[in-house]
């Protein structure tokens, strides 16, 4: 078996108008297709990360809220590699996004940050 790239992300978010405002206006994904699902009462809104990677927005009414802490089984945050942590933080802040103090990865000794969609996912930008 051999799985090459991540093809798509799904995220459920709560309302449309905010999750488009974040993702398209302010982090700049690029709308693919938008349909709204009669027989779900739902969107489904599918975004190009990249010409490989789209992000499928599933706008959803009355979902639970997302587990913050303890942290829950299942996704705990999407992250983006960028080419510089502290020029997307300035970048993002302009844009009114707060993002965390940037600090190092252990692991990798590069800069990383994290910041949050409006519905609270963490989005993490690590160089």
């Amino acid at each position: 078996m051999k799985l090459n790239t991540i093809h798509h992300i799904a995220i459920i978010c709560s309302d449309k108008e905010s999750a488009l405002h974040f993702y398209h206006d302010l982090l700049g994904f690029q709308i693919i297709r938008s349909n709204y699902r009669p027989e779900r009462n739902d969107w489904k809104i599918d975004l190009a990360i990249n010409d490989t990677t789209e992000l499928e927005l599933f706008i959803m009414k009355d979902r639970p809220a997302r587990v913050s802490g303890p942290e829950a089984y299942g996704l705990r945050h999407m992250a983006f590699a960028v080419p510089s942590v502290a020029d997307t933080v300035k970048e993002l802040e302009q844009k009114g996004i707060g993002c965390e103090p940037i600090r190092l990865d252990s692991y990798t000794n590069k800069p990383m940050t994290f910041f949050k969609d409006p519905d609270g996912l963490p989005i993490e930008i690590h160089e």
